[in-house]
């Protein structure tokens, strides 16, 4: 739906045209925001349920003076996974609370001193990386998911049918990303899922061997109940309160850097499409706050963190509404839908392939925004320093490099991938001397 009328972010639209913008941005974020919480094992409908109510958080902070939708962030995935699997889901939590508070931290002192130490800090070479080893380091979990049964990976477990529910999944979004134009583009990856779906479907009617969609539990949902939490032990969703533990804190607050800065390129391209400094006014200090508590608060409650969406970014660039009653709209039909019992159980039944076909496309696409970061900032490779940085963040954050060492007799300090990555990379580039052109 396009429009040629321009609505500013003040500008309320009657509702008859109020109501379907809305659903436009349901639909650009509901692929994303959907997935990240089926990748790591929580919960859709939370995830669902903290974007809404995260992104009206935000418009209340940066005082409705900024368009921005809430989704579900990709960047967290590996810290999702690793925190959740060594430690436990609600440690998981609790790392994502703690970087949620510290976006504050960050917001507070960019208001009193500017952010020119953060560029200092993290320039586009070490953020560049830093995405791109986020991206490379999921695609292992994107191929098993694809071609094999059981998540181990075991060459028992290889399936030539699990293959081509992926494949086929992949090209439907492949086919989206690059033929479809407009609104159809932004929605590339809820598509791709919608085709994978049908596809599976249709060969679990010819293989009955093969029927990998089981609407049972869809029947037993109740159509209204509060979203579900987290999984527990007896494999059902219930509230379980965060804990804190030093490693996941710090493995969380380091990733957040990256995303820190994917906050700055965001909330810069919205004043582009909107044409308001909103680095100035409502200032980037609210604009990180809103997003920081938005993290904190979708953990919780058991919800991925968040993250402003790009998605949202290109609905606004194609209709021209850059109303935040149209996102504050979008906000609330996202927690109505959380509520649907039936709806969350039917998002469940997505098949392992159908997602391991996405993921291929997803991790890449994340990967090669690192790149893309690396390329319009100009980085030159034939400087050594920049080679050397890029090239050490590469190897250490894909070749799973750990540090590790204890502490007292009992306690033991690792961090690894992602984040041990990110804080060689900010070394290197603090220690190794700047050329003279530079």
């Amino acid at each position: 739906m396009a429009t040629h009328e321009i609505l500013g972010p003040s500008d309320r639209p009657p509702l008859i045209r109020w109501i379907p913008l809305s659903f436009q941005h349901v639909f650009a974020m509901f692929g994303a925001t959907i997935l990240v919480p089926l990748l790591t094992g929580l919960s859709s409908s939370t995830a669902l349920f903290t974007a809404g109510t995260g992104t009206l958080l935000y418009i209340l902070i940066t005082k409705a003076k900024v368009p921005a939708f809430l989704g579900s962030s990709f960047a967290f995935i590996p810290a999702l996974i690793a925190i959740g699997d060594q430690y436990g889901v609600p440690y998981a939590m609790g790392g994502a609370i703690c970087a949620g508070l510290f976006y504050c931290v960050i917001a507070f002192i960019i208001k009193f001193t500017g952010k020119n130490w953060l560029d200092k800090a993290l320039p586009p070479v070490v953020i560049g990386s830093v995405i791109i080893v986020i991206g490379l380091n999921l695609a292992p979990t994107a191929i098993k998911e694809a071609m094999y049964v059981g998540s181990s990976g075991a060459p028992n477990d290889y399936s030539l049918v699990y293959l081509s529910i992926a494949m086929v999944t992949l090209a439907v979004a492949v086919i989206a990303t690059i033929f479809l134009k407009g609104f159809f583009n932004t929605i590339s990856i809820l598509i791709g899922l919608i085709g994978g779906y049908v596809f599976t479907f249709i060969m679990g009617q010819i293989f009955p061997a093969y029927h990998l969609i089981n609407f049972d539990m869809v029947l037993d949902a109740r159509w209204f109940a509060l979203p579900f939490l987290q999984l527990n032990s007896a494999g059902s969703y219930v509230w379980v309160a965060p804990r804190f533990a030093l490693v996941p804190i710090v493995t969380f607050v380091i990733v957040s850097l990256a995303t820190i800065c994917e906050h700055l390129g965001d909330t810069l391209v919205t004043s582009k499409v909107v044409g308001i400094d909103f680095y100035k006014n409502p200032g980037l200090h609210r604009t990180l706050i809103g997003d920081g508590l938005a993290t904190a608060w979708a953990a919780v409650w058991g919800g991925p963190p968040n993250t402003t969406y790009g998605e949202n970014i290109g609905v606004m660039a194609i209709t021209k509404v850059y109303s935040v009653w149209v996102i504050g709209g979008a906000a609330v039909i996202a927690v109505i839908l959380s509520f649907c019992q039936k709806f969350g159980a039917f998002i469940q039944t997505i098949p392992g392939p159908v997602l391991g076909g996405i993921s291929m496309l997803l991790y890449g696409l994340i990967a090669s925004s690192g790149l893309r970061t690396i390329v319009e900032s100009g980085v030159d490779y034939k400087d050594k320093r920049n080679l050397t940085i890029s090239s050490v963040i590469m190897v250490i954050g894909i070749g799973g490099g750990i540090l590790q060492f204890h502490v007292g007799k009992e306690f033991v300090f690792s961090l690894g991938g992602v984040a041990l990555a990110t804080v060689i990379g900010i070394f290197l580039n603090l220690l190794i001397p700047r050329s003279r052109v530079e």
